[in-house]
């Protein structure tokens, strides 16, 4: 029992030390989602939606809710906005390639619709960022208007 009392003591200690440490936050301008929100003609409803279900992972404007201040989960949430980020970062929109946007307009409607956006574990605690049929009916218009917009730069072969 004393060894059990020990382990607990030092698993204890070492989440207090953890505490004075963390990730880099990932805090950028929102002004950086202004280029990708004009290029794709992007409705106010539909950049309502992104705001609450999308640009906390797929930009550089995370809004942290009070317990990311807790370690380990800081870290947790900080895997998942990079790995969101590697995937697409909104913030970035400017440097992908026409083609490239094509692509990643044609995934999100994909991700969307099989559910596997925004991810469970989000939802868990956001459930304002489930989408109802309406909201994803908005995506899929808007969608598939900014694609066609894209088709045109495409054809131009820029």
């Amino acid at each position: 029992m004393k060894i059990l009392k020990k382990i607990a003591v030092l698993a204890l200690f070492a989440l207090i030390i953890l505490q004075f440490f963390g990730p880099e936050r990932n805090e950028g301008d929102v002004t950086d989602l202004k280029p990708f929100m004009e290029e794709t003609n992007m409705p106010s409803s539909v950049a309502a939606t992104f705001k609450v279900a999308c640009f906390d992972c797929h930009s550089s404007n995370t809004r942290y809710p009070w317990y990311s201040n807790i370690e380990p989960i800081s870290y947790w949430m900080a895997d998942h906005v990079e790995h969101g980020k590697e995937e697409l970062n909104f913030s970035e929109w400017n440097t992908y390639t026409a083609k490239r946007k094509d692509h990643k307009l044609e995934e999100i409607i994909e991700e969307i619709e099989e559910g596997h956006m925004p991810i469970p574990s989000y939802l868990w605690t956001h459930g304002d960022a489930k989408l109802s049929e309406t909201q994803i009916k908005e995506i899929e218009t808007w969608v598939k208007e900014a694609r066609g917009f894209l088709s045109v730069e495409l054809e131009k072969g820029q």
